[in-house]
C-alpha cells in the first residue's frame, strides 16, 4: 500500500487537488485559444476521455478575451497557462480556475504582485511551473539547468508568494529527460507541504512519452509523491488522458477496469494470442469495474496466473479451459472459449456491483 505524502488542499474549480483527494488527471489544448469552437470542442474531447482539468494557452489578447466564453461552455475545470505578459493573467484571472505561472519569464516582481492580488480576489489558486529550460538567469548562472536550480526557483517563488499572503499553489518541476525530473521533485518534496503537479516536459511522442513518463511519474508516485499528473504527448490528447490513467492504475492508486494479464508470445502459445487480447481489450473496455483478468496462451502459466484472476482463459491443445476464482467452470473448443471468457467476465462484474 502506498502512503502518500500528505499536503495542503487546493481546489481548481470543483476538483480537489492534494491532501487525501485522488490523484487527477490532466491535458492541455492545442488548438488556437482565441477559436472558442475548436478549443470547446477539445475540451469536450477531454471530458470524455477522462480528463479532470484542462489546461488552455493564453499567449495572446485575443486567447485571453475567448477565455470568458470558453470557461461559460467548458466542462472542465479551466487552468489558464501565462507565459511573459503579465496583463493576460488578469484577464485570465476574471474567468479561469487557476492561473499557471512561469517564474522564468514573467518578469519583475511588482508583476507577480498584480497576479497574485487578482487570484486572491476571485480565491483563485496558482501553479508556479518551473521549467528546466526557462530558469530565471539567477539561478541558471548559479545552477545551470539542473535540479538545484529548479528547486531553487521553486523555493524562492513559494516564498515570494507566502510573504504576500497567498498560500493557494501547487507546484511543477519539469524537465524534458526523466533524470533531472525525478530529482528535482524529490529534492523539493520534503521542504513543503504544497501539492505537486507530476510531469516530463517535451516528452515527445507517443512511444518516448509512455516511457519517460511512466518511469518518472511511475517513480515518484510509488514514492508517495504527486497529487495531480499530464502525461505530455506529441500527439492525440486523448492519449494523454489515456496514458495518465494507466499509470495510476498500474502504480496501484486507482482501481478501475480490467487489469489484463497475458503472457508474452513464444512457441508455446496454442492459439492467435495477440489477436484474442485485442478482441479482450476492445469489447471491455467499457468497463468501470476493476477486475483482473488473465488471457493465456498454454497450460504452463496459466494455471498459477488464473488463481490470482477473477476470470481466465487457458488455451490448449485445440481447446481450453475458463476459470474463474481459481476454479475450473468450463472445457471448451478454442473457438468457443473467447465468448464464453467476455460472457463470464460481464457476469463478474454484474456480480460485483450487486454486492456493493
Amino acid at each position: 500500500m502506498i502512503e502518500r505524502v500528505k499536503t495542503k488542499q487546493i481546489f481548481v474549480g470543483n476538483v480537489p487537488i492534494g491532501g487525501d483527494a485522488p490523484i487527477s488527471v490532466q491535458s492541455m489544448t492545442y488548438s488556437k485559444t482565441s477559436d472558442v469552437k475548436a478549443t470547446v470542442e477539445q475540451i469536450r474531447a477531454l471530458h470524455f476521455a477522462g480528463a479532470d482539468i484542462v489546461r488552455v494557452a493564453v499567449p495572446d489578447m485575443a486567447a485571453a478575451q475567448a477565455l470568458k466564453s470558453i470557461k461559460e461552455q467548458s466542462s472542465l475545470p479551466l487552468v489558464a497557462d501565462i507565459h511573459f505578459n503579465y496583463k493576460l493573467a488578469l484577464i485570465a484571472a476574471q474567468s479561469v480556475d487557476c492561473i499557471r505561472i512561469n517564474p522564468g519569464n514573467i518578469g519583475e516582481k511588482n508583476r507577480v504582485k498584480e497576479i497574485v492580488k487578482a487570484c486572491q480576489e476571485r480565491n483563485l489558486p496558482i501553479r508556479i511551473g518551473v521549467n528546466c529550460g526557462s530558469l530565471e538567469k539567477e539561478f541558471e548562472n548559479r545552477y545551470g539547468q539542473t535540479p538545484k536550480g529548479m528547486v531553487a526557483s521553486a523555493e524562492y517563488n513559494i516564498k515570494f508568494l507566502e510573504d504576500l499572503g497567498f498560500d493557494d499553489i501547487k507546484v511543477s518541476l519539469k524537465a524534458s529527460d526523466v533524470q533531472r525530473t525525478v530529482e528535482a521533485y524529490r529534492m523539493l518534496r520534503p521542504k513543503n507541504h504544497y501539492p505537486f503537479h507530476l510531469g516530463v516536459t517535451e516528452a515527445g511522442t507517443l512511444f518516448h512519452s509512455t516511457i519517460k513518463s511512466s518511469i518518472a511519474l511511475g517513480s515518484l508516485l510509488l514514492d508517495g509523491i504527486g497529487d495531480t499528473i499530464r502525461v505530455s504527448i506529441t500527439g492525440e490528447l486523448e492519449k494523454e488522458i489515456e496514458v495518465g490513467r494507466a499509470i495510476l492504475k498500474d502504480a496501484g492508486l486507482t482501481k478501475e477496469g480490467l487489469n489484463i494479464i497475458s503472457c508474452p508470445t513464444c512457441g508455446r502459445i496454442e492459439a492467435d494470442l495477440v489477436d484474442a487480447v485485442a478482441k479482450v481489450e476492445e469489447k471491455t473496455k467499457h468497463i468501470k469495474t476493476p477486475l483482473n483478468v488473465s488471457v493465456m496462451g498454454c497450460v504452463v502459466n496459466a494455471l498459477g496466473e488464473a488463481k490470482s484472476a477473477d476470470v481466465a482463459i487457458a488455451y490448449g491443445k485445440g481447446s481450453g479451459l475458463i476459470i474463474k476464482k481459481g476454479e475450473t467452470i468450463a472445457k471448451l473448443k478454442t473457438e468457443e472459449l473467447l465468448d464464453r471468457f467476455l460472457e463470464e467476465v460481464e457476469k463478474e462484474v454484474q456480480k460485483q456491483e450487486e454486492e456493493k
